[in-house]
């Protein structure tokens, strides 16, 4: 299975970017889903996450207030809003879904299946 990650690129602080992630199956719409992200020369760490229907999100104190996680169900696919961009966002983004939910859900080992990751580059 394999969740593809997009709408990653270059911008400017202060801007905003939208990705995107296509889950495949539509078994996939009944589980949480989140964002990571992982800078050079760290380790991956937890963005967002947001439950099976929608109403319930989760963010890391970095992004709250900037980021919102979303999700489009009919079209299986999860979405990251990204705005006001700090320089310290720059990182590669992983969309991931947790299967058995009941685990950590800002734990990596959390999620069973992840997208390849999309880069995110903001210059100051």
């Amino acid at each position: 299975v394999q969740l593809q990650a997009s709408g990653g690129g270059l911008v400017q602080s202060g801007g905003s970017l939208r990705l995107s992630c296509a889950v495949p199956g539509r078994a996939f719409d009944v589980y949480p889903l989140g964002w990571f992200r992982q800078a050079s020369g760290k380790e991956r760490e937890f963005v967002a996450r947001i439950n099976w229907s929608g109403d319930s999100t989760d963010y890391a104190d970095s992004v709250k207030g900037r980021f919102t996680i979303a999700r489009d169900n009919a079209n299986n696919t999860v979405y990251l809003q990204m705005n006001n961009l700090k320089p310290e966002d720059t990182a590669v983004y992983y969309c991931a879904v947790d299967l058995v939910v009941g685990g950590n859900p800002r734990s990596i080992s959390t999620y069973d299946y992840w997208g390849q990751g999309t880069l995110v580059t903001v210059s100051s």
